[in-house]
């Protein structure tokens, strides 16, 4: 499958990763993130994602170790609409940790060119239709959480 991809200021070029199935991104600009705020960083993208598809962005398993950063909401989902020349992609992060210092303010520092997420795309939920039901005639596992419990 061949998806078309638009740079933005000398971005980091994407490639699929040796062992796995997602491909990294690449903050595009500097950004300083105070301790218990926000920010939008820049990936330095954007992708005209084929039609029935979608991507899912995702925190690195490294990200929050090394920027003290989580990803606001949890999975970003991009849908098959956002492809327009100026939609770049972008990963919305809050400060949880500091691991440095701007000015006397406690935050983390996230670089032009860091690895700081990653996504796959993947095919769109078909549609589907709720058939309302008094009982699925099914055993009940006993609620939630209760998987491996003894």
């Amino acid at each position: 499958m061949k998806i078309r991809i638009k740079y933005f200021e000398n971005a980091t070029k994407l490639k699929k990763i040796e062992k796995g199935n997602w491909i990294d991104v690449y903050a595009n600009k500097e950004v300083f993130v105070k301790l218990g705020e926000r920010a939008m960083v820049p990936l330095g993208f954007a992708l005209e994602l084929p039609k029935g598809w979608e991507a899912h962005l995702a925190p690195r398993s490294s990200t929050f170790k090394t920027w003290g950063v989580i990803q606001t909401n949890s999975v970003g989902v991009v849908d098959d609409t956002y492809i327009g020349d100026n939609d770049q992609w972008h990963m919305p992060v809050y400060c949880l940790q500091g691991k440095d210092l701007n000015n006397n303010v406690e935050g983390t520092w996230i670089k032009k060119g860091d690895k700081i997420g990653q996504f796959r795309i993947m095919e769109v939920m078909p549609e589907i239709e709720f058939e309302e039901v008094e009982s699925f005639g099914n055993d009940s596992r006993g609620g939630f959480g209760t998987t491996g419990a003894k």
